[in-house]
């Protein structure tokens, strides 16, 4: 069942504990940040936008910084951590990230907050939801996606990956919300002005995942309880939203899927939705 509403609908639901909130706030190549939420537990997958931005973007789900309960990082690129160094100077919020992604991001960057390091392929609970962090292929120190568990209800979390293994794929089929890469299709990478060695590694293994192999992952670990799903990562020059939007539906419709496909935008939030074990409920940022 699917509810529109303003976004104190969003907070009504989560304040009576039977919901997750979540909002993809950025995604590509300039910045990557998505925010999930209950009432007990707030947390921010990544901080690749300015804190100006991040600030402007939750104000919207009336949510501010000090209600932050932790930061995940999926890997120690700049698109995903650029906003840290501000953002944890001005808020004492903890960052966890395995050991490896830990090393890369302190060469990088002078952390005000300290680390919780969690380990690859094990689960853990950070206030009410369960984490698992999971192995993606990309050329990263020890990249993760994520998927998020608050009692019957799991969203899922994987961008940055050239390839979907195994461990991926079982990772994500038994999600209610998929939160899935679909960068580039393959053609445009080819005829761009991009450098051979940039093409190289977009389309290797370790590279990013393009729009036809997303909708053949999601073909693979669809199931009829997968109700919406944001395809996220898209390069602004060898994709379009339509495009992808197009491959996957094609790809989903052949099933007989019946599941929301949109995107996650870069330049600004995407809308906030509600999940929860009876229902799936969207709003709209004010």
């Amino acid at each position: 069942m699917i509810f529109d509403g303003p976004c104190v609908k969003v907070k009504r639901f989560v304040n009576e504990g039977m919901m997750i909130c979540c909002c993809p706030l950025a995604s590509g190549s300039k910045g990557n940040c998505v925010y999930v939420g209950t009432e007990e537990t707030k947390i921010l997958i990544d901080a690749g936008i300015s804190y100006r931005q991040l600030v402007l973007r939750l104000s919207q789900m009336e949510i501010s910084l000090d209600q932050i309960d932790a930061i995940l990082i999926t890997h120690e690129h700049a698109d995903h951590i650029s906003g840290l160094q501000t953002l944890t100077g001005k808020y004492p919020i903890p960052v966890l990230a395995n050991s490896e992604t830990a090393k890369g991001i302190l060469e990088a960057l002078s952390l005000h907050s300290k680390f919780k390091i969690f380990s690859t392929g094990e689960s853990f609970e950070f206030g009410d939801l369960e984490i698992f962090p999971f192995s993606v292929q990309h050329d990263a120190l020890d990249p993760v996606g994520f998927t998020v568990r608050r009692e019957a209800s799991q969203l899922g979390f994987c961008t940055d990956l050239g390839f979907a293994t195994t461990l991926v794929k079982e990772s994500l089929k038994k999600c209610d919300y998929l939160y899935l890469e679909a960068n580039h299709q393959v053609s445009m990478v080819h005829s761009s002005n991009r450098p051979f060695l940039y093409k190289q590694r977009v389309l290797s293994r370790q590279g990013h995942l393009s729009n036809e192999a997303c909708a053949e992952l999601l073909s693979e670990i669809y199931h009829k309880g997968l109700k919406k799903v944001h395809l996220a990562h898209l390069s602004s020059e060898c994709n379009s939203e339509e495009l992808a939007l197009k491959i996957v539906k094609e790809r989903l419709d052949a099933l007989g899927a019946e599941v929301e496909l949109l995107i996650a935008y870069q330049d600004r939030a995407s809308r906030p939705f509600i999940l929860g074990s009876q229902a799936l409920s969207s709003c709209d940022v004010r």
